[in-house]
C-alpha cells in the first residue's frame, strides 16, 4: 500500500517551508513489536528516525508496511520540528510547571493560614442563623 503522491507532495511541501532537508535525517530499521506474528518477526518494518540538528527522534511502528511506516515517522518528526520552532513546547512546559506547583505540598505556615480563613469563614456563616425568642 503506497503513499499517494499528492501526500509525498504535501510532505516535500512541508519540509520546505519548515526548513528541513533530506540529508538532516538519520534513518534506521528496526523489527517491530506487538501483534503482526510471524510477518512482523521477519521484517524490519520499524521505522526509526532522527533529525540531527535538533536531536529530535521519532520512532513509528503503525502500519506493517515499511514505506508506509516512513511516510508517517517523517510526519511525525516535522510536527515535533514545527511545535519546537514555534514555542510551543516552552508553554507546554509552562503548563506542567504549574500544575507542579498546584500538586506541591504546602507549608505548615500555608496551612495554618488557610484554617484560619476557614475558621473565619465558619463564624461569618454562623452569625446568619436565625436568631431563636424564647417567651
Amino acid at each position: 500500500m503506497p503513499v499517494s503522491a499528492e501526500k509525498e507532495k504535501a510532505l516535500a511541501a512541508r519540509m520546505q517551508a519548515l526548513g528541513v532537508s533530506e540529508n538532516d535525517f538519520e534513518e534506521s530499521f528496526v523489527r517491530s513489536s506487538g501483534p503482526g506474528g510471524q510477518k512482523v518477526n521477519k521484517t524490519s518494518s520499524c521505522v526509526h528516525l532522527v533529525h540531527i540538528p535538533t536531536g529530535l527522534a521519532v520512532k513509528c511502528q503503525r502500519e506493517r508496511s515499511q514505506t508506509l511506516n516512513r511516510h508517517l515517522a517523517r510526519r511525525l518528526l516535522l510536527d515535533k520540528i514545527e511545535m519546537q520552532q514555534k514555542g510551543f513546547i516552552a508553554d507546554e512546559q509552562e503548563k506542567i510547571e504549574k500544575l507542579r506547583r498546584q500538586k506541591r505540598k504546602r507549608s505548615r505556615r500555608a496551612k495554618e493560614k488557610i484554617l484560619t480563613a476557614k475558621h473565619q469563614q465558619a463564624q461569618k456563616k454562623e452569625l446568619r442563623y436565625k436568631v431563636l425568642v424564647e417567651e
